[in-house]
């Protein structure tokens, strides 16, 4: 809940108020002031002095995990085990980056008519960063290693039911010796942000959220000439060939669904069937998803937690309600559960069609679709047949998975295994999921100057 002056945490399982924090509105421009004058000095910083501020920002999150992990559950839900490897996975990008990043950012030798030429990677300056809620440490960390190692400052605009969670993020960097102004938490709303793209003190801008902020963010940083990268919806494929190992495909296509209670741009959403594993396919999932555990987030035993707000569960509603009118057929699940929380159950919808609500739009939270096609061919052309690109997963033989691979429309494709992110490798989507890579050496040179020095 946001108003003018306040912000206010709500714990998503119980509906209850966690905490009250003040908004940032009125701090805008003292921050962006604060931030340049921080990347004037921290720029010139040698690798290792940014590396040792990474590296312990590393350090702290292990040390910190219990705590880091209940945050996170409390302010959106995530089931408390997940919670604990996410914080794990924002210090495993700290240490790569800390270890890896003077070699990324290395400058590269050109052979020219000059005596000497290369290329270099200078930083940019301030970026700013508009973040969601779904992640809400690894999102903000995946951008803020890469970027501060750069010799960039970072000023975050994160989701607003996740406040604790940014300003925790931000005293996190300072712990870790960032000198003041490198990253800030700004606790504001979304036009805000969006304005402060067109400020001359913010270099560059990056997102990660749904189809309609990537636009206005996008917008904005065309209309101000600035470098930004989208990270946005996905609807990812989820391949079953009739050659595959069916119960790995099975065991892995309930995980990659709800994973995160669902609520993953990556999580695998259509799963779509070779017709002679259809039917052994679908009762699979059925008995797998009708064993999770759904409930208490902070339960060692939970699977699926609660959605992060009431407003997603009756919008996860009204996409069933519309795909079942379309002909899809609820196979187990299918409602949102009674009391204050924000909970619905793990829902397969079988014998659905690629026209379907399902099939068609990007759903957040415990559903599956799964659609029965002829062959491979088809299977293809279903799974490209989405206005997302994020990422795709098929379970058949590994080389003819390797085959296939160039044929799927996606920023990421797996074999035989989950959709993931990975510090050594890039990540991000084609289509309407957004343009720009994080992670790895595309990620660490997003916001910097690719800079030619050619010398007689």
């Amino acid at each position: 809940m946001t108003t003018t002056d306040t912000i206010t945490a709500i714990n998503p399982a119980t509906g209850k108020p966690i905490a009250e924090y003040d908004s940032d509105e009125g701090r805008v421009d003292a921050a962006l002031d604060r931030s340049v004058e921080a990347y004037r000095d921290w720029r010139r910083q040698p690798f290792h002095a940014r590396a040792a501020v990474v590296a312990a920002a590393g350090r702290i999150l292990r040390e910190r995990q219990e705590e880091y992990a209940r945050l996170i559950t409390s302010e959106m839900g995530k089931p408390i085990r997940e919670a604990r490897s996410e914080v794990e996975k924002c210090a495993v990008a700290c240490d790569y980056f800390a270890e890896e990043g003077e070699r990324l950012l290395a400058p590269e030798m050109a052979i020219t008519d000059a005596n000497e030429s290369f290329v270099r990677f200078d930083p940019l300056g301030t970026v700013l960063a508009v973040m969601p809620w779904n992640f809400p440490f690894w999102q903000v960390f995946r951008f803020a290693a890469p970027a501060l190692m750069a010799g960039n400052a970072g000023i975050l605009k994160h989701a607003s039911n996740v406040p604790g969670c940014s300003q925790a993020i931000e005293g996190v960097f300072r712990e870790a010796g960032a000198p003041d102004g490198i990253f800030q938490s700004l606790l504001i709303s979304a036009g805000t942000a969006t304005s402060m793209v067109a400020d001359d003190r913010i270099a560059a801008v990056t997102l990660t959220g749904s189809e309609a902020a990537g636009s206005a963010i996008g917008a904005a940083a065309g209309q101000a000439i600035k470098p930004s990268v989208l990270e946005l919806g996905g609807s990812d494929p989820f391949i079953i060939l009739a050659d595959a190992d069916l119960d790995a495909a099975v065991e892995h296509a309930v995980r990659a669904r709800v994973i995160n209670s669902g609520q993953s741009c990556i999580a695998a959403k259509r799963f779509i069937v070779e017709a002679p594993v259809y039917d052994r396919v679908v009762e699979g999932m059925r008995q797998h998803m009708e064993a999770l555990a759904v409930g208490d987030p902070t339960s060692e035993d939970t699977d699926v937690g609660p959605l992060a707000r009431r407003d997603l569960v009756e919008d996860l509603a009204d996409q069933l309600e519309r795909s079942v009118r379309e002909g899809a057929r609820i196979a187990s699940g299918g409602k949102a559960l009674d009391g204050p929380g924000c909970f619905f159950q793990p829902t397969l919808l079988a014998d659905s069609r690629p026209d379907q609500t399902a099939m068609r739009e990007e759903t957040f939270g415990p559903l599956a679709a799964v659609v029965r096609v002829a062959d491979e061919a088809e299977a293809i052309r279903v799974a490209n047949d989405s206005r997302f690109g994020l990422g795709a997963a098929i379970f058949t033989d590994p080389e003819r998975g390797k085959r296939l691979a160039p044929e799927i429309e996606a920023g990421h494709v797996a074999v035989n295994g989950i959709v993931k992110s990975d510090p050594r490798l890039p990540f991000g989507g084609i289509k309407k999921s957004g343009y720009g890579r994080e992670l790895a050496a595309p990620g660490i040179r997003s916001f910097v100057n690719t800079k030619t020095v050619w010398i007689a």
